[in-house]
């Protein structure tokens, strides 16, 4: 079962494709939120960029909701979602086109505090969440 940050930021309709982001997601998914940022900075891709954007973002929204050290946050979440595609036309011989998609993409972050993280691991916030909800029935 999947945990749900704490602290999120997203960005949507980045013109990149999430074939190309996707790798560096997974990368950074697990670690530190310093240490991912270390590792998107030395990266040479564009993708790490609009990733390292996301993710300072989702410190600052971390900072911004009272974490007072938002460099020990972890990244549970991190996916890349496909996004619209501008369809354009290229105009090939004897009378084709071509379809070229320009693609997009979503790309989203999430941070947790460590002990939440350690918490979900283990189960135990599942087993809370299942015994509250027999307790209402």
């Amino acid at each position: 079962m999947l945990m749900t940050p704490e602290y999120r930021a997203t960005h949507r309709f980045a013109r990149i494709s999430v074939r190309k982001v996707r790798p560096l997601l997974d990368l950074i998914r697990g670690q530190f939120a310093d240490d991912a940022l270390d590792m998107l900075k030395y990266m040479p891709h564009r993708g790490a960029r609009l990733i390292e954007q996301v993710l300072k973002s989702a410190m600052a929204n971390a900072e911004d909701r009272g974490v007072r050290n938002v460099g020990e946050l972890i990244v549970v979440d991190a996916h890349g979602d496909g996004g619209p595609m501008f369809k354009r036309l290229m105009p090939r011989a004897r009378g084709m086109a071509y379809l070229i998609r320009r693609r997009s993409s979503h790309i989203a972050v999430g941070l947790a505090d460590r002990e939440s993280w350690i918490r979900h691991l283990r189960g135990e916030d599942t087993a809370a969440a299942q015994s509250g909800n027999t307790a209402e029935g």
